[in-house]
């Protein structure tokens, strides 16, 4: 466990500085307006790094040798895993909205173990709703596939 403290504080530590490198390119000041772009996202990065500081000292202080994935550990998080990297390489294909239904039918009855009727009612109503809030009322067009360019989306 140590190691993959050690490891994701390095990490993370990596991607704080990068924020705050290009927030001092955007400009962490006050501007008459206001702050600049870069403000907040400066002082999000030097929280980030304080935070991945503070892992550090723990990770290092830590005498424990646990493995991070203990003994059949790894097969629930394949079983979250295996359907969302499904889903998110059918949606090209597929679009947010069918790629979204296929997506929580196959979890609600693979994991949950619903019954089939409350699968297709509840994956194809939260598509749809999710349809009409950003095509309909916000007018964000989002990645369809065949299925909306026949409904003439």
């Amino acid at each position: 466990m140590r190691a993959a403290d050690l490891t994701t504080a390095v990490v993370l530590m990596a991607g704080g500085v990068l924020v705050i490198w290009d927030s001092l390119r955007l400009g962490v000041g006050w501007g008459t307006d206001g702050p600049k772009s870069g403000f907040f996202p400066f002082w999000l990065g030097l929280a980030l790094i304080a935070a991945c500081l503070v892992i550090t000292i723990q990770g290092i202080r830590r005498a424990d040798r646990t493995p991070f994935i203990p003994p059949g550990a790894m097969t629930p998080v394949l079983k979250v895993l295996v359907p969302a990297t499904g889903y998110v390489l059918s949606m090209p294909w597929l679009g947010l909205y069918v790629a979204t239904t296929l997506y929580m039918a196959i979890y609600m009855r693979w994991i949950g173990r619903f019954p089939w009727l409350s699968v297709a009612v509840v994956s194809v109503v939260v598509s749809a709703v999710t349809f009409y809030v950003f095509e309909i009322w916000f007018l964000v067009p989002m990645p369809k596939g065949p299925l909306e360019a026949y409904f003439g989306y």
